[in-house]
Order: structure tokens, then sequence, then C-alpha cells
């Protein structure tokens, strides 16, 4: 009897002129093959998530968010053309929002500090950020996998017992691979090789890159276009089996019937992925105050400092009025909220960077006046501090501040 499979290393539209799996077309497909879970895994980035996840819930499955990161050679700080073009794979899952909160960082950091021909992340990142993530060892582009195909047994098993350590005892997996490809099959001896000797757990996956095997060819167009050849060009990048699709449980159980464990392990992690995510919440970033202040009142103190900019003799009306819509954004959790949008509009002007004087019901507030996020004087106009944010507004004030 086949048991349960579940797709734990998964490419959308996302991993852009790679996959060609649409989160729509996908989530149909993995509902007819009754798969209770599926994951996503794009290619250093983790733009398709949230569309990801709303979908899979929607159909009843269980959505696991994942990431396949680029790892540099030596440090992400590392650019030298001699030593660091080249880049590994690593699988990375989130277990829980603990586990999504170190991903996303990882995956900023290796946009903002590691990227060099891609967005890297190295060990000291992952040694920062491993709580509440599962780690696959990826594709024949992982690290330890690549030392295999190098004749490296003692360094790939050195890589592996690192993110073993970093990631902890059972969050680590060594990940088999077959697409008919002959280095696939002799790596595959080997990581079982290595699993035997370290204790590290196997897992299967598939590398989906498209969700129906005739997806195979448009797949192969959209390689062409990421490496700027053309579909004649006998030299160029292609994949060189048309397997890297969202095959049926039945599919890969006949691929890897010797490794009963492995297939069961897939099931195993999806069970232990629970990320829940709440969108009836907002979540906004903390706003580092000075020393000294809370951040309401350092609100009220640059409110205070614009106010006699603004106003030459500010009268009891617009005193008033400036500590009601201060009373309304301290009641309504949108301190910290005002901060940030002051921060880079003042940011802008200081660095003679062209904003608007606002627009939207953001120029009925005194507040936003006052902090110069507008130009519009709502007392003088009229104009109403309501319409912008009030006690019984459930969504986001309107934040169109930049004409």
């Amino acid at each position: 009897m086949v048991e349960d499979f579940i797709h734990l290393h998964v490419h959308t539209e996302y991993s852009l002129l790679d996959g060609f799996s649409r989160i729509n077309k996908l989530i149909k497909r993995a509902k007819e093959l009754n798969m209770k879970a599926v994951a996503i895994t794009d290619h250093g980035s983790m733009f398709g998530v949230i569309e990801f996840y709303k979908k899979a819930k929607k159909e009843g499955i269980k959505p696991i968010i994942g990431c396949e990161v680029y790892t540099a050679s030596r440090s992400l700080r590392d650019k030298d053309p001699n030593f660091d073009k080249y880049q590994g794979h690593l699988v990375l899952l989130a277990k829980d929002m603990t586990g999504y909160k170190n991903l996303i960082k990882l995956v900023s950091t290796a946009y903002v500090e590691g990227f060099y021909y891609k967005p890297r992340i190295d060990f000291e990142e992952l040694q920062k950020h491993s709580e509440g993530i599962i780690a696959l060892s990826a594709c024949l582009g992982g690290d330890v996998q690549q030392s295999l195909l190098n004749r490296n047994y003692e360094k790939a098993k050195k890589i592996a017992l690192k993110l073993n350590d970093i990631f902890g005892q059972d969050n680590f997996y060594l990940e088999l691979q077959d697409h008919g490809l002959k280095e696939q099959r002799e790596v595959n001896l080997s990581l079982i090789k290595l699993s035997e000797e370290t204790g590290i757990p196997l897992v299967v996956t598939n590398d989906v890159h498209y969700v129906s095997k005739e997806d195979s060819k448009i797949h192969d167009i959209l390689l062409c276009i990421q490496t700027g050849k053309t579909f004649k060009d006998e030299n160029r990048m292609k994949f060189e089996t048309d397997e890297f699709y969202l095959k049926s449980k039945e599919e890969m159980y006949d691929l890897f019937s010797y490794v009963p464990d492995a297939l069961e392990n897939t099931v195993k992690i999806a069970n232990r992925c629970n990320l829940e995510f709440d969108f009836n919440q907002i979540h906004l970033p903390k706003y580092k105050v000075p020393d000294g202040f809370t951040p309401s009142s350092y609100l009220r103190k640059l409110c205070m400092d614009g106010l006699k900019e603004r106003f030459e003799n500010p009268s009891n009306e617009i005193i008033e009025r400036l500590n009601y819509e201060l009373n309304v954004i301290e009641n309504m959790g949108y301190v910290e909220y005002f901060l940030i949008v002051w921060d880079f509009i003042n940011f802008a002007k200081e660095n003679n960077i062209m904003v608007g004087p606002g627009r939207g019901s953001a120029a009925g507030s005194i507040v936003a006046y006052v902090l110069k996020i507008t130009d519009i004087d709502p007392i003088k106009y009229g104009l109403i501090f309501e319409r912008f944010l009030n006690p019984e507004r459930v969504s986001m004030p309107d934040c169109k501040y930049i004409a």
C-alpha cells in the first residue's frame, strides 16, 4: 500500500525565469493528487509566500513555507570573482512563526548584505537564525552534493555535520532526488552511506519546477530567456530530463521504494511545519526612539516642536485638536506608525528628495501637519480628522502622504 507523500521542494513562478509552477495550477494539481500538504521553496526569495498560503488554505491543503537559499562559498561579504562566483543551495522550511521570522531575516540579509550574482547567506548567518527551521541539503547544487560530485566524501561529511550542528538533530535532512540523471543516482548512494555513518536522516524530494510533465517545454523556453540563449543553441543551460514536475505519491514510491524511511520523512516533516498567519492582526515595526523617551513621549515632543514652527501663537482650539488627535493615535496603537512616516518624509526633505504636500484624508490631521508630513493646515480649511482616523475605523489609516 502506498503511504502519503509530501512535496517539500517546489518552485513556483516566483522563482523568476526558472519556475513554471503557477500557484493556482500547482494547488489544483496537488488537490487532484490527494496531497494533504505542499511546500513553496522558491530560489532565494519569498515573494509568493502569502499568495501560496492563502490559496492552499482555501483548497484545504496545508501550506509549508520555505525557501531554497543560496549559500556563499566563503563569507556572504566576500565578493571576489575568483572565489565567490559559485553559490550552493540549501532548502529551509519554517516550522512555526519563529522559524518564519528567521527565514525572512536570512532572505533579507542575503539581498541587502550578501548579494553577489545571487542573494547569498553563509553558515554564520544560519547559526544566528536557525531556530524554528528544518533544513534539507537541496539538489545537486547543494554544498554536500557538490562535494560528493567532486569525489570529496570527507568534505561532504564535514559540511553535513556542520549543518546538522547548526539546525540540531532531526532538523537537518540529506535530500535524495532522482530525475533520471546518472549523477543523482551516484550521489544518492553516497548520501545513504553518509546518513548511515552520521545518523543524519534522509528525505526524498522531486525539485518541482513545473506542474505537469508537458510543461517542461515551456520551462525550457524560460531558461533560454533567463540565460539569453536561443532555443536552438545546443550549448545552452537546460534540464536534461522532463522529470521535474509534481509527481504523484505512487510515482515517488516507485522511484524510491528502497528508502521507505526517506519517503515517510516527508510526512513527518510536514507534520512538524505548522506556521499560521493571522491576517486580522496589524503588525507594525518597532521604532527606536532616543534615550529618555517612549514612542508616545517622542511623538508628542516632535509635535510640540512642529507646532511652534507651524503656528506663531497657537490658539486653544489648535492645542486641543492636537491633543485630541494624539490621544486617538495612542489609544489605537498607531504612535510608531506616525513616527515611521515622519522619519522617511523628514529624510526625504533633508536630502532634497521631492515629496508632495499630501493628499487624501491624511490632510485632515493636524499631527501630520505639524510633523510636516503634510503641508495643508486642516484648521484653516476646516478638514475633519475623523475621515483619516477614528476609533470606529477597523482598517489602517490612509497612508497616501506622498503625492
